[in-house]
């Protein structure tokens, strides 16, 4: 997946990207609507690809965009900070939160189950039908997708795509070597891209 998004993210030449990103610092409006229109799809299967619903996705774009309006004029000059990638990694990092707030929210609702008081018949609130929304095979794809990598591959992907690790914080966090979690990955993710083929429709 990662290769893949690499190379989405080649949407721009540099003097293109370069001309673009100096126009939204100016805050030229018609620069915005230039980089929605590219980068949309992009961004799209970015977050539908973690979070599998159509309308919260569309929100974590929408608030890239914004944070890209805002903050792009803070975004330092250089290759390792180009535009697009850049405005890839905050949308994978919207969805981050997003996630977090999901797991938040079951927490808080387990909590409030295992206080109730004892023969209290407090209604229990509508479980969702969650094989009837839009984008449920797709989660429950990915799901079975990931839990059939190999132990060490699976946890490299988790802290890539779910935790927004970079590589050298992978390699902290599992102890081992750079070339060690690059292998995993690549190897993972190979195996991702082959088993979720079938949905390229709806993740690309």
């Amino acid at each position: 997946m990662k290769g893949l998004a690499d190379h989405r993210t080649e949407i721009l030449s540099r003097s293109r990207e370069s001309s673009l990103r100096a126009r939204l610092i100016a805050r030229d409006e018609t620069a915005l609507v230039e980089l929605i229109d590219l980068a949309s799809p992009w961004l799209l299967g970015i977050a539908q690809s973690m979070l599998s619903e159509q309308e919260e996705s569309e929100e974590v774009v929408f608030d890239s965009f914004k944070i890209a309006w805002d903050k792009v004029g803070t975004l330092p000059a250089g290759d390792e900070q180009r535009l697009i990638p850049w405005l890839c990694r905050v949308t994978r990092n919207r969805a981050i939160d997003r996630l977090r707030t999901r797991r938040r929210h079951r927490t808080k609702l387990e909590l409030a189950r295992a206080f109730e008081a004892p023969g209290e018949a407090a209604a229990a609130p509508a479980e969702p039908n969650e094989a009837a929304l839009p984008g449920w095979h797709v989660h429950q794809s990915v799901h079975e997708a990931l839990t059939a990598l190999p132990a060490d591959q699976l946890a490299a992907v988790r802290l890539a795509y779910f935790n927004g690790l970079s590589q050298s914080e992978i390699a902290a966090e599992l102890e081992i070597p750079l070339g060690t979690v690059k292998t995993r990955l690549r190897l993972g993710f190979d195996k991702l891209r082959e088993a979720l083929a079938p949905l390229r429709d709806w993740v690309l």
